[in-house]
């Protein structure tokens, strides 16, 4: 009898063969947002299975090792806000979801979540279809997705529920701005969040107050104002603080959780902090932008129009220069969560169709691919933050907060290899000129970065080797984003999640609350929304790896000190806010407490 035909032989392209797909890196400090380990770990068909000692683990045959001594390796950035290939005032952003997934790649993010903005009167399940047909044969890393609730009808909220149950969506964003465009009323926004709550999803907003900024812009143009520094002018910080207390304070009455997206100045970050202080930290959260740590608005008056009309976007970056810092405290003692780049990028001829009129500048700038290394510069090396919070803060957070965890946002076994291995010591200097985005601008140009993404892994697949990049188009994956995500629901249904609580310790680097004068129940009595008490506090300091590792954060010229024992006055600093000229005066300094001796906090 003659043998049976064998089955033909399945051509592996070589980047898919069993070194990727069997992948151990050794010797790396493993850090998660509530720990930091020296450890190794393996990664199998795209999957983590072992994370521990290497003593422990037989490494097969067939894998690659990577040598990761002295690298720390970090769960892969997660952005939860872009708009890429988005149609917005007459033309669209450059970077696409080939180009905007490899940009984010390149700078150690291996997951987006872009947003679906139907026009309106447009069905949303079109819409949704039609971001899929976008993204699914393009992108290069994992992706999902948020709908934008650009009008309200009945149609609408049955849509709503379609996504939820069979699309694989569990967050809607409203807007605050953009009157006769996206703008929502208030009585829409409370039965939008009315319906979220109902379906088990999470409400965002853009926080800003349409009505007034449409006044200011016609009064603006006017008089003669039509240059970029008009768009900062026609929606000052208390516009967006004022909607951002609104929306805070609407949410609330519809037990809805809300996600604040783009908090771009103090008077805003103070609300969204007063809030969660009002409602004993549940039901409101606070995203921050890249472009909001790692530049300001006195760019909007610069000399040069294209230069100006590039760091044009909404709400706009604010022009004192101690906003950065702000924000990022903020981030460090969780009044806010998650940093995103709002991504949106056009081009100078594109950003000309403002020339003559601010309001028609194209909203948005770069940052999907440095938003890692800028998070990066402005907390862990300034020390404000440590690498934990790090990670909190560019993808746990916000894989929590969308019901991605621990599939995403953590290296622990099951979940998906999506990893970066960060050198800390490395130095790499922003420019338009290497970057890899579409954009021909960048607002972060010249920026020094210290700590650079060596190795970037999406789903167990090496896709970034030092300076080289290899990846396909489409290769990436839609991820369904369940409802009623457990870290944003457990609380506000009064269920006590221990692990949590655990993890309290790790949330704040050191930096108590502020003491923002807020009371439970309304602020009637309170004299004034935006000062903030002087408060004297214990300063951040950065977590000490054990060991005999080499490794050095890069805040750590001085050399290690031993595990436990931080030098309080190493990590003193004061900042001084002006929030409103004419009265508010706020101060926070941190200083080491009676004695100078630790708090005990490590």
């Amino acid at each position: 009898m003659a043998s049976p035909t064998p089955a033909p032989v399945k051509k592996v392209p070589i980047h898919l063969q069993s070194a990727q797909n069997r992948l151990y890196i050794k010797r790396g400090h493993v850090v998660n947002h509530d720990g930091m380990q020296q450890a190794d770990v393996y990664i199998e068909d795209g999957t983590v299975r072992y994370v521990g000692s290497g003593a422990d683990f037989v490494v097969p045959g067939g894998c690659r090792t990577i040598d990761a001594t002295g690298k720390l390796v970090m769960p892969g950035g997660i952005d939860p806000h872009t708009h890429f290939q988005l149609e917005f005032g007459g033309t669209v952003s450059v970077d696409d979801f080939y180009k905007g997934t490899k940009a984010a790649v390149a700078g150690g993010t291996t997951t987006i979540l872009d947003f679906v903005l139907p026009k309106k009167g447009e069905s949303l399940l079109e819409a949704y279809d039609t971001w899929r047909a976008r993204a699914d044969p393009k992108v290069v890393c994992d992706y999902g997705l948020h709908i934008g609730i650009t009008w309200w009808s009945k149609s609408v909220r049955d849509e709503m529920k379609i996504l939820c149950q069979e699309r694989g969506v569990n967050s809607f964003k409203c807007f605050m701005a953009y009157k006769g465009l996206y703008q929502l009323n208030d009585s829409e926004l409370y039965e939008v969040f009315e319906t979220c709550k109902e379906l088990g999803a999470v409400a965002m907003v853009h926080a800003e107050n349409g009505d007034i900024i449409a006044k200011n812009v016609t009064k603006l143009l006017s008089e003669g104002v039509t240059g970029p520094e008009g768009h900062e002018l026609s929606r000052t910080e208390e516009v967006e603080a004022e909607a951002t207390n609104r929306a805070c304070v609407i949410a609330h009455q519809a037990q809805c959780p809300l996600y604040v997206v783009h908090v771009m100045s103090k008077s805003a970050g103070i609300e969204v902090a007063r809030a969660r202080r009002r409602y004993n930290g549940t039901g409101i959260f606070g995203e921050t932008l890249a472009a909001a740590l790692g530049t300001d608005g006195t760019h909007y008056h610069d000399k040069c129009w294209h230069h100006a009309a590039a760091h044009v976007l909404s709400p706009p970056l604010r022009p004192d220069p101690t906003t950065p810092e702000f924000l990022m405290k903020l981030l460090a003692q969780d009044d806010l969560q998650t940093t995103g780049s709002d991504n949106c990028t056009f081009n100078r001829n594109q950003k000309e169709l403002g020339l003559k009129d601010f309001s028609k500048i194209p909203n948005g700038v770069n940052g999907v691919e440095d938003r890692m290394s800028v998070v990066w510069e402005k907390g862990v090396q300034s020390g404000l933050i440590d690498p934990q919070r790090f990670v909190a803060i560019t993808s746990t957070n916000a894989a929590k907060i969308f019901n991605l965890y621990p599939r995403k946002g953590r290296i622990a076994p099951g979940s998906d290899a999506d990893l970066v291995i960060w050198d800390p010591k490395a130095v790499r200097t922003i420019s338009a000129s290497t970057h890899h985005q579409a954009c021909d601008f960048n607002i972060f140009e010249g920026m020094k970065c210290h700590g650079v993404p060596e190795f970037v892994i999406v789903r167990g697949r090496v896709c970034v080797e030092y300076e080289l990049i290899r990846v396909a188009e489409g290769q990436g994956l839609f991820l369904e984003t369940p409802v009623y995500p457990s870290f944003v629901y457990d609380a506000l249904n009064g269920v006590s999640r221990p692990e949590d609580e655990s993890d309290e310790k790790h949330t704040r680097n050191g930096i108590q609350s502020l003491d923002l004068n807020s009371k439970s129940g309304h602020d009637v009595d309170i004299p004034d929304t935006y000062a903030l008490p002087e408060k004297y506090i214990p300063g951040p300091a950065l977590s000490v790896i054990s060991g005999d590792s080499q490794l050095s954060t890069p805040h750590s010229a001085r050399g290690h000190r031993p595990d436990g024992l931080k030098n309080m006055q190493e990590s003193t600093f004061s900042i001084s806010e002006e929030l409103d000229k004419s009265e508010a005066r706020s101060c926070i300094r941190v200083r080491a407490p009676p004695g100078g001796k630790s708090s005990g906090f490590w």
